[in-house]
């Protein structure tokens, strides 16, 4: 309005002998004209909150998860690592995992607490999509993980007599890198997706972090084809892995019904129990997260469901599988002890 202004009181009449005013209309125009940004170079995360006095607060909050996620995680790889007896397919699967989150929550509460501390929203167009690369990256690899120790667990319980032939190191590796692969593939799928965009409605991101979901709903796109991309790849790296693992849990289930003895077929079961709690714990607040971002209309409860996913999450898991497993216990108060921390606790 002020550039309209501008031009039509304030520009001197003989500019028009020297430039038509055509030209200076269109040149505005194509600068202010909303929708049709094609020059992108820089997003703004809004965050949790634009309270002022709220970000002391938010900022000591993530630092003291984010310190607990890392060390936790960090704690389980060192236990297993130092114990022998922990040499196992599930621990290495389990080392795998703790990676995982670490990386999975390093990609977006960093970014947060950074700009929490340097009071700035702003994002470049690139770190934007290094930062969504990364996030589906960490989160669909912790997705094909944990599908991959919920068929460990069916071949433990299954078939316990060829456990040692099909669960060998070689295989295991395998799976790792399987797991690898197949979120690396996501994750520049959703890349090439976005490169494609040409023009986006805004440069504003209703998170904390660039949200795959929040960049498609702001590219000039048809939102039937960016529907088409969301469910496509929800159904095969996110569908595909909670059915194996539902149809793993089955064939336990059915396994451990067979058992004669109530005490063997409990305590076949505890070794699972685990790997279910964060099973539960992932996909549950992955719907939630879903369920909150199609119903809700405020960008405030889409951003604390994320909170959920990509916090909190990968904090509480270091703690499910410490505290359910004896054996893990074990070996982080060995490795405690040896390294003169445990005296203190």
């Amino acid at each position: 309005l002020i550039s309209k202004i501008w031009i039509g009181f304030y520009i001197p009449p003989y500019l028009f002998h020297y430039y038509p005013p055509s030209f200076l209309f269109k040149k505005v125009s194509k600068v202010h004209r909303p929708g049709n940004l094609s020059s992108v170079s820089e997003f703004f995360l809004l965050g949790i909150s634009n309270d002022p006095e709220l970000q002391p607060l938010l900022f000591v909050l993530f630092l003291s998860m984010y310190l607990v996620t890392m060390l936790g995680n960090l704690l389980i790889i060192l236990a297993v690592a130092s114990d022998s007896h922990l040499h196992t397919p599930m621990y290495f699967f389990l080392c795998n995992l703790s990676l995982a989150d670490m990386g999975f929550t390093s990609t977006t509460v960093s970014k947060m607490i950074v700009n929490i501390q340097t009071h700035t929203r702003v994002i470049s167009y690139a770190g934007c999509l290094t930062q969504m690369s990364f996030f589906i990256l960490f989160g669909c690899m912790d997705g094909t993980l944990l599908t991959v120790m919920a068929y460990d667990r069916f071949v433990a319980i299954c078939h316990p007599l060829h456990y040692p032939v099909i669960m060998n190191p070689r295989f295991c590796c395998f799976l790792v890198l399987l797991s690898f692969l197949v979120s690396l593939l996501d994750s520049q799928l959703h890349n090439l997706i976005v490169l494609q965009v040409n023009c986006f409605k805004d440069v504003e991101i209703s998170n904390f972090f660039c949200d795959p979901s929040h960049l498609f709903n702001l590219a000039c796109l048809d939102i039937f084809t960016n529907n088409i991309v969301t469910y496509f790849s929800g159904a095969i790296f996110g569908a595909i892995p909670f059915s194996a693992i539902f149809f793993s849990y089955y064939q336990i289930l059915s396994s451990i019904l067979r058992v004669p003895s109530s005490g063997g077929g409990y305590k076949a079961f505890s070794t699972c129990g685990s790997h279910l709690a964060v099973v539960c714990l992932f996909y549950g607040t992955g719907i939630g997260l879903y369920l909150s971002s199609a119903i809700s209309l405020s960008p405030r409860n889409d951003a604390m469901a994320s909170v959920m996913y990509t916090v909190v999450t990968p904090m509480l898991n270091p703690f499910i599988y410490s505290l359910r497993n004896r054996d893990m216990k074990r070996a982080m108060r060995r490795f405690l002890s040896q390294t003169n921390l445990g005296h203190p606790f």
